[in-house]
């Protein structure tokens, strides 16, 4: 079972909890480093995009996975997304197969194989810029804008699966989210890549109309950034009255999902969830709760699309 982000990981300077856990980051440390240093295999077969992170959990991969794809595919290629087959990830594995056409694979090599014997042209893959086998054509880093790089500190100390100055070695950034932050943030990237992208997304509920906004609502979810939730519905109007947080990747019970319709049922509340914690719900439950449907938004969409053809 996965557990809950710690709090002091997203605390702008580094905790007394966070000092104390520096020496067991070595591990990270001495991998980050081997890293550097291993030969990867880029395919001239067909091309490649990564969309990833270098902050654990909840970046928004998936939404922008999906987004690529779209736009790939209304450029007339032939295009499918990768995501690279985790015991615990399959909320994520159940989205894309439902959006995008989807190569699941035990090796991000094996998955290239597949997209060329499948005659595809252009394979996304959701999650992988730490792969040591192959490497990328396009490599995308993704940040919410509201965490940023939390305290900075590698796991467990922090959030950080690699150090801010990696940067150096991917093409853009891409920041999620409202933040009064965006000017300082971008010139911390700037200062390390002065030639990488960014590009700055939102989301967009695009199932709006279906919500009743005189009702009260209990919301819930198993993802990596649950107050991106929450945040998505205060700002169009919905009555949160009760939230329940469950760690990402969650594996809900029939038990839990008893209680959480229990708890809705006694406080007159109507229930809302993430469309990947939707996926997970058996069908008996499905008429008790709704998700929100989100498109993610590209601010100047047509240079990303520019950006991807170059």
């Amino acid at each position: 079972m996965s557990l809950k982000k710690p709090s002091f990981w997203d605390l702008p300077k580094p905790s007394i909890i966070s000092y104390l856990l520096i020496p067991f980051s070595l591990p990270i440390i001495i991998r980050n480093f081997i890293f550097q240093f291993i030969k990867k295999e880029k395919s001239s077969n067909i091309k490649t995009i990564c969309v990833g992170n270098i902050y654990l959990g909840g970046t928004g991969k998936t939404p922008l996975t999906i987004k690529i794809y779209q736009i790939l595919e209304k450029l007339n290629n032939k295009v499918a997304t990768v995501k690279k087959d985790h015991s615990n990830e399959k909320d994520e594995q159940l989205l894309l197969k439902k959006k995008t056409s989807l190569i699941i694979s035990n090796s991000r090599k094996s998955a290239i194989y597949q997209g060329i014997n499948q005659n595809f042209q252009i394979l996304v893959f959701d999650d992988g810029l730490q792969e040591t086998e192959i490497d990328f054509h396009i490599k995308l880093v993704c940040f919410k804008s509201k965490n940023w790089i939390g305290n900075g500190q590698l796991i467990p100390a922090g959030p950080m699966r690699e150090k801010i100055s990696s940067l150096k070695r991917f093409d853009a950034v891409i920041l999620n989210g409202n933040s009064n932050s965006f000017e300082k943030i971008e010139n911390q990237i700037k200062n390390i890549n002065s030639n990488i992208k960014i590009f700055k997304t939102f989301y967009k509920v695009s199932n709006i109309e279906k919500y009743d906004f005189n009702s009260k609502y209990l919301i819930f979810s198993g993802i990596g950034n649950p107050s991106d939730f929450k945040d998505i519905l205060l700002e169009n109007k919905f009555e949160v009255v009760r939230e329940l947080i469950f760690s990402d990747h969650y594996e809900y019970s029939l038990n839990d999902f008893e209680k959480i319709i229990d708890y809705a049922k006694n406080e007159n509340l109507k229930i809302i969830t993430t469309e990947k914690d939707y996926m997970k719900i058996p069908e008996k439950f499905k008429k008790d709760i709704n998700f929100i449907a989100i498109d993610l938004v590209i601010q100047n969409e047509n240079k990303f699309i520019e950006f991807l053809n170059n």
